[in-house]
């Protein structure tokens, strides 16, 4: 037993009660309870006296704070992790959202980053926060690649993987790019890397194009960094991770020191360079979980909540995760089956596809 639901266990009824009103006071709108307010919506007859009484007691634990001098309580840090861990009611998935959800993956074929992109716009709709949608490694092997020019300052790379799976980036060509050095750069790769998996290929092709300086040309071979570049290790990080509904936070905070801890949250996600730490934070426990402030070694600075989970792939393994970021005062009760859902129809889908 954690020292948390220690505590939990150890209180009568009457302080547990003020505790949960005061938590889902807070939760609903983001208020500090006053005792008499209190007072009015408990279950059996109070005095203010007494409940500020109780009030106090609860702040002494550290479950409760006083952001001013003579106003009412808010739920701490500590308090928010107590209420989750042991009196929160989780609502199950309303059919709405279930159906929003499903809408979502049905509007169009597109491959797993445009499906994935969808789902986190529907996410972040239904809750009114941030989703955060960390895309799977592709480590199918690649039958074939191919760079497509559309403009001289633009040219597409086209991946084929041996599942049928097709997967397209834009990146900007060297100067003086011509149709030859991109289909030289198409063949030599094709040479090179067909039957080798994404993490395998930038190795293997920076040591043909030194055993091999003799075949391909300097445009050619400028061409294939810049092109294996958008795949591996420097153009990956921030791409894997796709953001959507950040307005929402800026709407549900409107007073200034909120609004900069949200600003903080927005800089974080734009330098975030290891995005593994988030699947990290998914793989150390099953279902759902939830990250409250401090708690969240990612996002810490902005005090904002996490609610994660992973997705697997058929073969039971994690692959990427979804999640939702918001203020502490989340709707935790109706975000976490949600979250839950969403995270089973992502795994579904790149089952199915692969």
């Amino acid at each position: 037993m954690t020292d948390n639901s220690k505590i939990l266990d150890d209180m009568n009824g009457r302080t547990r009660e003020v505790f949960r009103r005061i938590v889902e006071s807070y939760l609903e709108n983001g208020e500090p309870m006053g005792s008499r307010t209190l007072s009015r919506s408990l279950s059996e007859q109070i005095s203010s006296a007494t409940i500020r009484n109780v009030m106090q007691d609860l702040e002494f634990l550290g479950l409760l704070d006083s952001p001013h001098v003579s106003a009412g309580r808010i739920p701490s840090e500590l308090g928010l992790r107590m209420f989750v861990d042991g009196l929160l009611e989780v609502n199950t998935l309303d059919h709405s959202d279930r159906e929003k959800l499903n809408q979502s993956v049905r509007k169009g074929e597109g491959d797993v980053t445009e499906t994935l992109d969808r789902i986190g716009s529907a996410l972040s709709g239904l809750t009114q926060s941030a989703s955060l949608v960390l895309t799977p490694k592709q480590e199918e092997p690649i039958k074939h690649i191919d760079f497509v020019s559309l403009a001289p300052d633009r040219v597409l790379v086209v991946l084929v993987f041996a599942n049928g799976e097709v997967e397209n980036r834009l990146f900007t060509p060297p100067l003086g790019q011509t149709p030859s050095a991109l289909r030289e750069a198409a063949n030599f790769l094709n040479s090179v890397i067909a039957g080798r998996t994404l993490s395998e290929v930038y190795t293997v092709v920076s040591q043909e194009i030194v055993k091999r300086r003799q075949e391909i040309d300097q445009l050619a071979k400028d061409m294939v960094e810049k092109g294996i570049a958008v795949w591996q290790g420097r153009g990956e990080t921030n791409e894997r991770l796709i953001v959507r509904g950040r307005s929402n936070l800026l709407e549900s905070d409107t007073e200034e020191q909120d609004i900069e801890r949200v600003k903080s949250l927005f800089d974080d996600l734009e330098r975030k360079q290891d995005i593994a730490d988030f699947l990290d934070l998914t793989e150390k426990g099953d279902g759902v979980r939830i990250f409250i402030g401090s708690e969240n070694k990612l996002f810490s600075l902005s005090g904002s909540s996490l609610v994660v989970s992973s997705y697997m792939n058929a073969d039971h393994k994690v692959i990427g995760a979804i999640g939702v970021i918001g203020p502490k005062r989340l709707n935790y009760g109706r975000i976490v089956p949600i979250v839950d859902y969403t995270a089973q129809l992502v795994g579904k889908i790149i089952s199915d596809r692969n």
